[in-house]
C-alpha cells in the first residue's frame, strides 16, 4: 500500500536524495522549499514501508497544470508509487477545475513516457536541447481534464 501525504520542510533532504538519483539536474534544496510553501503548488510525498519513496511536485497556473517533477527511489520502482503520485496530482488537478495537465520529459525516458501515456497523456511537441547534464531534447506532454 502506497500512502500519500502534503510535503514538508523535515522531508527535503530525504527528497533531495531522491531527486540527485533520479532527476538531472536537480533542484537545489532552496528550490524544493520554496515549492513547500507555494499555494500554486501541490507537494506531495508517497510512503510504501518506512519513509519517503517517491515525490511529485505540480504547480496550478490560471487554468492549467504542470507537473514539474515525479520522482521515485530506486528501491521502490516497480511498487505503483508513481502511479499513486500522479493519481494524488491528478486529483488535486481536478479538484482545483484545472482544464489541462502538461509536461516536459527527456525523450530517452522511456519509463516516464510510458507512465504519462498510461495516465491519459499524448504527446504534443519535442523542444530541442531543453535538458542539460546530458543534453537531450524534451518531449512535451499534455492531457484535458
Amino acid at each position: 500500500m502506497v500512502f500519500i501525504e502534503c510535503a514538508k520542510e523535515d522531508d527535503i533532504l530525504r527528497i533531495l536524495e531522491i531527486e540527485v538519483e533520479a532527476i538531472s539536474p536537480p533542484w537545489s534544496h532552496g528550490a524544493l522549499l520554496s515549492e513547500i510553501y507555494n499555494d500554486d503548488s501541490f507537494f506531495a510525498t508517497a510512503s510504501c514501508g518506512a519513509g519517503i519513496s517517491g515525490f511529485v511536485i505540480l504547480r496550478r497556473m490560471a487554468r492549467d497544470g504542470e507537473l514539474l517533477q515525479i520522482a521515485v527511489d530506486r528501491a521502490a520502482r516497480r511498487l505503483g508509487v508513481a502511479d499513486a503520485l500522479m493519481g494524488a496530482a491528478l486529483g488535486f488537478s481536478r479538484e482545483c477545475a484545472l482544464l489541462s495537465v502538461f509536461l516536459e520529459v527527456r525523450i530517452s525516458n522511456a519509463a516516464a513516457i510510458a507512465l504519462y501515456k498510461k495516465h491519459g497523456f499524448k504527446p504534443v511537441r519535442k523542444r530541442k536541447d531543453y535538458y542539460t547534464d546530458p543534453v537531450e531534447d524534451a518531449l512535451v506532454m499534455s492531457m484535458d481534464l
